[in-house]
């Protein structure tokens, strides 16, 4: 399989060829793995090659699946893949998982062939893909900017085509955010849609895994393979009534869909006046396809909620740190970590009980406030982030800058949070590009469960304005 083939295809029409014996599993990893070789030195996407054992999945024919024979990466963080570490971006981690985790197991089940896992920030707790272990990605459309975090790995490498579709997780945004900084489609699915079994819930359950892709039916195919709830859950979302993939295409119907150029977190104009007239643009364009749109603000505290949700996050990085202590048998040392890291560590280490459950109550309490939107309208739309894609290098500043980091973090990604903390499905569309070239995403939100709905409007906003063929062209050629 040439590259030219390979690069035109997306998963699911890399599965349709192999499935019809057009081309083999093993040409079409090797076409992947041939990409890989040519761009990730510029992108530093992949930080585990895992060539060898997936030739060796292929080389008795095609694995079995929806999904059989099309290459597949892996975050470095909280999907576990046997005979591996997952490092989260860590030092402090080394130790090979026992077994699979539910969502690669599933990933396994529809055929996927796993050959690396992709860069993370150090335990997913920036927009921006810099640990200090492995090195910064860097955006294909620039390399002198950030794909976004934490799923950053993930975005540069299907944005510079090494796959059509990968593995992410999304915390505070860490799916939309990469998305939008790379041009593609992201979707962070309902809480519990899909399991985190083995392991336990992220960060009070404000984390969920899916993926990053180019199409909107690869996310719809992906999402299908891994959202059945496993024994023990301590939640799960109500499968949904027919396969994901099968609402790709269908009539969304005439929605009703509300819209903000606001910053969510602040109630204040976006940094960027260009993220703002992106959000105004959506919305002009939903209405030109028939929708009732209108401008609203989100209810409920979101300032208020995100404080909670730090509190939350910082707890259970100390927790996390601490088990890691516990299992090797000492001490997490501050050199082991990044600052960021071991300041968020050491806030964790103070949050009492009460304090923890407080705050928990408080996200909940905004969950509902803001679930009174949904009783008016069937979406939400706003500009993903506050600005296109930072600098490598300046969310904490060269030299460190500390003291403003809260400020920029605050400024780059305003409209995220507020959907891990109420559970909702929310998806980041590729519908604008800045005056310099640079990709901009419009985030989608919608009922809690109802992921059919976005699906449905992404397929039509996918055929009414396509970004197919909008790739970086130093990747791709003009």
């Amino acid at each position: 399989m040439n590259q030219s083939d390979y690069l035109a295809q997306d998963a699911v029409g890399l599965a349709g060829l192999v499935a019809k014996k057009q081309v083999s599993a093993a040409e079409v990893l090797e076409a992947a793995i041939a990409r890989m070789a040519e761009v990730n030195p510029q992108i530093n996407a992949v930080i585990l090659d895992l060539s060898d054992e997936a030739r060796a999945q292929v080389v008795g024919g095609t694995p079995a699946g929806p999904l059989g024979g099309v290459p597949y990466l892996i975050k470095d963080i909280t999907a576990r893949m046997k005979g591996h570490p997952t490092t989260a971006g860590s030092r402090a981690f080394t130790q090979p998982e026992a077994v699979d985790s539910a969502n690669v197991a599933g990933y396994r089940r529809a055929g996927l062939v796993l050959f690396g896992k992709t860069n993370t920030p150090e335990i997913g707790l920036e927009p921006v893909t810099e640990p200090e272990r492995f090195g910064p990605s860097r955006n294909p459309w620039d390399l002198t900017r950030t794909p976004g975090g934490s799923s950053g790995g993930a975005s540069a490498a299907v944005a510079a085509g090494i796959v059509p579709a990968a593995h992410a997780s999304d915390g505070g945004g860490s799916i939309r955010i990469p998305a939008s900084c790379t041009g593609l489609f992201g979707m962070k699915p309902t809480r519990g849609r899909v399991s985190m079994a083995p392991g336990n819930e992220g960060w009070g359950g404000f984390s969920i895994q899916h993926a990053v892709t180019r199409s909107v039916r690869d996310s719809a195919a992906l999402l299908d393979a891994v959202c059945q709830p496993e024994p023990g859950d301590p939640y799960w979302a109500a499968p949904p009534p027919r396969p994901y993939l099968e609402e790709v295409g269908r009539d969304p119907g005439k929605l009703r869909i509300a819209f903000s150029d606001l910053a969510i977190a602040t109630g204040r104009a976006l940094a960027d006046p260009e993220c703002a007239k992106a959000a105004r643009d959506a919305a002009a364009l939903c209405a030109s396809l028939g929708h009732d749109v209108e401008e609203a603000s989100l209810p409920g505290d979101a300032a208020a909620a995100s404080a909670a949700g730090g509190v939350v996050v910082a707890a259970s990085v100390a927790a996390t740190l601490e088990n890691e202590a516990i299992r090797r048998g000492r001490p997490i040392e501050e050199a082991e970590v990044e600052a960021p890291t071991w300041g968020m560590y050491q806030r964790g280490m103070t949050v009492s009980a009460q304090e923890y459950v407080r705050a928990l109550q408080a996200v909940h309490a905004f969950g509902r406030a803001a679930a009174a939107l949904w009783s008016r309208y069937d979406v939400f739309l706003t500009s993903t982030l506050g600005r296109t894609a930072l600098k490598v290098g300046e969310l904490r500043g060269d030299p460190p800058d500390m003291d403003g980091y809260v400020a920029r973090l605050f400024g780059f990604m305003p409209n995220t949070q507020a959907f891990n903390h109420s559970g909702q499905p929310a998806m980041s569309v590729p519908l604008a590009w800045s005056e310099a070239g640079l990709p901009i995403g419009i985030q989608f939100v919608g009922r809690g469960g109802d992921e059919a709905t976005l699906f449905r409007l992404a397929g039509q906003l996918e055929q009414a304005q396509p970004w197919k063929d909008r790739r970086p062209t130093a990747f791709f050629g003009a």
